[in-house]
């Protein structure tokens, strides 16, 4: 017998043995292709005077509770500490016995008391702990005041921890905290608030939606165009919003919070929510924080939390997502990202039985919404961003109990619009004499590059082409009538918008005393027709709309 007769069976055996080890060996988890980056984050009070059940044990047992179920599910975190909170022994010795490469301990950026009288400041709040904007935050104080402020407390910070906070966050901080905190004591992430309206006192509405961003010097919602305008310290979006909900039905809080009962306490939601977030697609990574202040106690967010956390946890183990400390999201991003990245947040299957599917673009420039119901299709956010434009608190204050931060609305389906009848920008077409919307099928949403998101839209025998761009937004009909489609902005009747008119091919805007536009490189901007307030038609097969302030 020759070698090659030899050898022959001995390969296909061999053969046979690496097929059958394909099979029987476990496959390995399969990563996403972009990161999806979880932070638990927990903020610690010492004083809750709203509830006098909610006592400093109380509080102290939810936070015993936090670290027991983290670390059941080997889940690390961040645990942001306010200042009555750090100087209580209790919780110096219960968060030092944190492994450190899987915890962080950082600063949660309410004002008590005992923080401000220690800064030789006046203290003006009803209570020793005194959530309203003028007495427990940043922008109730003058600039130098909030530098004393930030002096005693990473002083006394790093007397108790060794070091100084590099993670920093609250609902709303002003630009020139967070400057300070940077160039004295260089810390490497902050975060604020989701975008609301009124709720406790503040209102964020606009900014970039979710993710993370480099604000601008001047003003810490906005986002900065250029990398010497902006202050290198990523700000992360708090709270994880239903991207349908929260914006779409009215003024419910909708967010992975655990004691909300529909949402971040409700099995369903949770599985959708988190399913969503780590399998649809995201452009350049995706985002979101878990976890709940300790106010709202052990009992409140118990049956959440335990709903959550196992899931995290698989996700975590199926290489779907990353779950890690604040600060160690704010040194990727600053290593992965020279100025403010473009990001999306996609839904492509909505909770239940509901056909709804929807599109948050974020970029440097501008931040927008596609949102598809019932078959159809409209613009239900955009906003502008201008680095130049400051925020209310850089060098003022605030006298009364609310906070407000905003950015350039060109179109707002929420505040535009009333209950049941949103505002946006719809995809329209003639039929005979009428003016009806665009009837479509299910958008798939895929990346193109780095800064371009794109929708294919069908639509009878043709489509609607969308790329999502770094400052653009183009809309190209394929095998559609070119003369038969246009975008119609309506609002609700008598609603109070940015609008000011339509002249020289472009939508004229002025919002808080700032002058802006709308304008094409490709269609034609017109009057508005049956109440909407201006229509844009298409040029050829194409809509081209310059989605930039700067």
């Amino acid at each position: 017998m020759n070698k090659i007769s030899i050898f022959r069976p001995v390969l296909v055996l061999m053969c046979v043995l690496q097929v059958f080890n394909s099979i029987a060996q476990p496959a390995k988890p399969a990563k996403a292709t972009e990161p999806k980056i979880v932070n638990i984050v927990n903020f610690i009070r010492d004083i809750e005077p709203r509830e006098a059940d909610v006592t400093k044990d109380v509080l102290y047992e939810t936070v015993v509770n936090q670290v027991k179920l983290m670390k059941q599910y080997h889940l690390g975190g961040t645990f942001l500490l306010q200042y009555d909170a750090l100087i209580d022994p209790r919780y110096q010795e219960l968060l030092k016995t944190l492994p450190k490469n899987e915890f962080e301990i950082g600063a949660w950026w309410e004002l008590p008391q005992p923080l401000i009288e220690k800064a030789g400041i006046k203290w003006r709040g009803k209570y020793a702990w005194d959530w309203h904007s003028d007495v427990g935050f940043s922008v109730g104080y003058t600039p130098a005041e909030r530098e004393k402020i930030i002096d005693v407390y990473f002083a006394d910070f790093k007397k108790i921890f060794g070091y100084y906070p590099k993670s920093v966050a609250s609902w709303v901080i002003d630009a020139h905290s967070l400057n300070y905190m940077y160039d004295k004591y260089k810390i490497v992430a902050s975060a604020n608030c989701k975008d609301q309206v009124g709720t406790d006192g503040f209102t964020l509405w606009g900014g970039y939606w979710n993710q993370a961003y480099y604000p601008s010097r001047f003003n810490a919602y906005m986002p900065a165009q250029h990398a010497e305008k902006q202050l290198p310290v990523p700000v992360f979006r708090m709270l994880g919003s239903d991207p349908i909900r929260q914006y779409a039905d009215g003024r419910s809080v909708t967010t992975l919070e655990p004691v909300y009962s529909h949402a971040g306490g409700n099995a369903q939601w949770i599985d959708w929510f988190l399913q969503t977030f780590a399998n649809d697609t995201a452009l350049g990574f995706n985002y979101t924080q878990a976890g709940q202040e300790n106010s709202f106690t052990w009992s409140g967010m118990k049956k959440g939390l335990e709903m959550q956390f196992p899931i995290i946890a698989k996700l975590k183990e199926q290489g779907k997502v990353r779950v890690e400390t604040m600060a160690k999201s704010g040194e990727w991003f600053k290593k992965t990202y020279k100025v403010t990245p473009a990001t999306t947040f996609t839904v492509s299957k909505d909770l239940g039985e509901s056909d709804k599917k929807t599109i948050w673009y974020n970029s440097r420039f501008y931040r927008l919404n596609l949102l598809w119901e019932n078959g159809t299709m409209r613009i239900a956010d955009i906003h502008l961003f201008n680095e130049t434009v400051p925020d209310k608190y850089l060098t003022d204050v605030t006298t009364i109990n609310q906070s407000f931060f905003y950015t350039l609305p060109v179109v707002d389906g929420f505040q535009w619009g009333k209950r049941g009848a949103p505002a946006g920008m719809r995809l329209m077409m003639k039929d005979g004499d009428k003016e009806v919307p665009v009837q479509g099928g299910n958008p798939v949403f895929t990346n193109v590059d780095k800064n371009t998101a794109h929708v294919s839209w069908p639509v009878g025998s043709g489509s609607y082409e969308i790329d999502i761009k770094e400052n653009s937004l183009i809309i190209t009909a394929k095998n559609i009538a070119a003369a038969n489609w246009y975008l119609d902005l309506n609002v609700a009747e008598a609603a109070k918008t940015a609008f000011s008119a339509v002249s020289d091919n472009t939508a004229k805007y002025e919002f808080d005393g700032h002058a802006y536009k709308l304008a094409t490189t490709s269609g034609t901007i017109e009057k508005g027709e049956n109440g909407g307030l201006y229509r844009i038609k298409p040029k050829g097969q194409g809509i081209v709309l310059k989605l930039a302030d700067q």
